[in-house]
């Protein structure tokens, strides 16, 4: 009778203990932050060596300051959300674990891995080698909690319901504004005839109209990715603005703005040419009552 070499290997007493003692360590790391920081050592040990029972998460990111990767920080936020979603679920165990590995502290795992951006995230899986689905699609679907839950549960069949935390600036903004508006209307209680002001009410809707016709509230609503692949040539195209596509719009915010003065210009000429012939009219026909400057 045949038994798989892995059935030997995993019913090793030292192996079990080896396989206790990381899992243990795991979970110590884990009660302590949600989110388990590794440096290479760590990552080979506990993410990359066998014998291992249970699957782990790494973000690959570049944190420090001087790196100046502001979206290492929006993926951090919502990689932490993820994992504090997991660890305070009545559904945690020790088969999934958050890691993370700076390239300031893991710049070994970076060049073991060949890999040249950040931030990115991979599963490994508690048997056998990541493939090619174990990398998550970040250019393509974004960085969203929920994304990454989703992925992680195609991965893992594991289910993981995001909890954000409560944010209470909008109530707040929302209280400030009000009590403003409060406020002012109390002080000019005995002269509101402002209120019945058409060209302020006009420039207020003006105002709503531009806002949410731009395109930050488009990104608001529809929450695109950072970056996206175009699928001819493959290049990856990221919504941040490069020197070059800044000029491009630079200039075609001065064509817009220099349209704008000769329309204005155009317009007061019009005006001033309209009341000369009417002026004309007045002194040939004095009892000519049009005018219009």
């Amino acid at each position: 009778m045949h038994f798989p070499l892995c059935f030997f290997f995993f019913s090793c007493p030292c192996v079990q203990n080896l396989l206790s003692e990381k899992v243990d360590q795991m979970m110590e790391w884990s009660s302590r932050r949600s989110v388990v920081r590794m440096n290479g050592d760590k990552f080979r040990r506990f993410v990359k060596a066998p014998p291992r029972n249970y699957s782990v998460i790494v973000m690959f990111t570049a944190l420090q300051p001087q790196r100046q990767c502001s979206v290492c920080r929006q993926a951090n936020e919502e990689y932490q959300v993820l994992a504090n979603s997991w660890r305070y679920s009545s559904a945690f165990s020790n088969k999934l674990f958050f890691t993370v590995v700076d390239y300031d502290e893991g710049a070994d795992v970076f060049q073991q891995l060949n890999m040249n951006s950040a931030p990115t995230f991979m599963h490994f899986p508690a048997k056998g080698k990541p493939k090619r689905a174990d990398t998550f699609d970040l250019q393509r679907i974004g960085f969203a909690s929920e994304q990454l839950a989703k992925w992680i549960a195609d991965r893992t069949d594991v289910q993981i319901r995001v909890f954000r935390p409560p944010n209470y600036s909008g109530t707040i903004a929302l209280a400030l504004l009000v009590s403003l508006v409060g406020g002012l209307l109390y002080l000019r209680r005995n002269n509101l005839e402002f209120i019945y002001n058409k060209t302020g009410w006009a420039m207020a809707a003006l105002c709503v109209v531009f806002a949410m016709t731009s395109g930050q509230m488009w990104n608001h609503i529809r929450g695109p990715p950072y970056a996206h692949k175009n699928p001819q040539n493959g290049q990856v195209l990221k919504k941040c603005l490069t020197s070059k596509a800044i000029s491009q719009c630079s200039v075609m915010t001065f064509c817009v703005c220099l349209f704008t003065v000769i329309c204005l210009v155009g317009l007061g000429l019009v005006v001033f040419f309209f009341s000369f012939l009417l002026s004309i009219f007045r002194s040939k026909y004095h009892g000519y009552p049009y005018r219009y400057l």
